[in-house]
């Protein structure tokens, strides 16, 4: 979840990318797509994937690389996904996050190639938990930057402005119809952030103990201290001594709810829970599609968890 160097990733985008090579008349890498009536967008993973269906509408295809129940950073693509990013009208990806799809685009993306996190300058790692983020920084390899910039809805609806503006170029005669569908995300992003701030104003708490430290762009939106387990990488293993620290912290802070995520083990946060007599709760990145609905009802659940955890009036 942080600028990182992944080998295995790597690798099998590098074989992938021979494998493609080999297989001559696989793709064109001319951009021109599978249907003439449409844009052919690749987005490399779930906030992505909404973002280009909604400003997109009608007039794009949209293919997501990342596989539901898969953590997106972690992705590895196949022959056929590189062939996808070569073939692709625009490809919508945020540089860093996955290490596979940024060689992909390095080989084959050229001036097709939307980069989300040139949109908006990224929190670095170290600022996504204030309170430790020398190990946190640590346990990511010495740092980086923090990718998960569409948990703040105000950052989400500004990359959804700039996508329409790059889908209007990629096809000028939908422009007004991608301008305006921009325009709606914008204000439905406008009253979930009023709906956030609002919900989140009057809490008897405001720290989040967290099973990793992904969750700092909404931290730092709506005045709320992240207290991580570990780092941005939830590969990661927290130290003894981390538990200990976290555990104080949060015994310290009165807290009643250890949050572990969807597609990562609730183990490391299930540890706290129980050192401290709390309980535990789905805290979601949406890093990957909801079970039901999309990201903004996903980030009403999120809310409603909060509140409830933080006892908000």
């Amino acid at each position: 979840m942080t600028v990182r160097t992944a080998p295995r990733a790597l690798a099998a985008a590098t074989a992938a990318l021979l494998t493609l090579g080999a297989a001559a008349g696989c793709s064109g890498g001319d951009g021109s797509g599978s249907d003439p009536g449409r844009v052919d967008v690749v987005a490399a993973f779930y906030p992505l994937q909404f973002l280009v269906e909604r400003v997109g509408g009608d007039a794009v295809t949209v293919t997501n690389l990342a596989k539901p129940g898969a953590e997106p950073h972690d992705l590895e693509l196949n022959p056929r996904q590189v062939g996808q990013v070569a073939d692709a009208e625009l490809i919508v990806y945020l540089a860093g996050f996955q290490p596979a799809v940024d060689e992909a685009v390095a080989q084959n993306g050229g001036d097709r190639a939307f980069d989300v996190a040139g949109v908006q300058p990224l929190l670095d790692a170290a600022a996504a938990d204030h309170e430790h983020a020398g190990e946190a920084g640590h346990a990511e390899g010495g740092g980086g930057k923090d990718a998960h910039v569409w948990l703040d809805p105000t950052r989400l609806a500004t990359i959804g402005d700039r996508l329409a503006d790059r889908l209007g170029k990629a096809d000028p005669g939908h422009a007004a119809g991608y301008a305006a569908r921009a325009q709606a995300l914008h204000g439905e992003l406008d009253r979930l952030d009023a709906d956030f701030a609002q919900g989140l104003r009057s809490c008897q708490r405001r720290e989040i103990v967290t099973s990793h430290t992904a969750f700092g762009y909404l931290a730092e939106r709506y005045r709320l201290d992240q207290v991580g387990i570990t780092g941005l990488s939830p590969e990661s293993e927290p130290s003894p001594r981390r538990l200990a620290e976290v555990a104080k912290e949060a015994r310290e802070h009165g807290a009643t709810t250890i949050f572990f995520e969807t597609l990562v083990s609730p183990k490391v946060a299930e540890t706290v829970a129980r050192e401290v007599g709390a309980r535990t709760a789905v805290l979601d990145p949406i890093e990957g599609p909801p079970a039901e609905g999309d990201y903004l009802s996903a980030m009403r659940t999120n809310l409603q968890t909060l509140r409830t955890a933080l006892d908000c009036s």
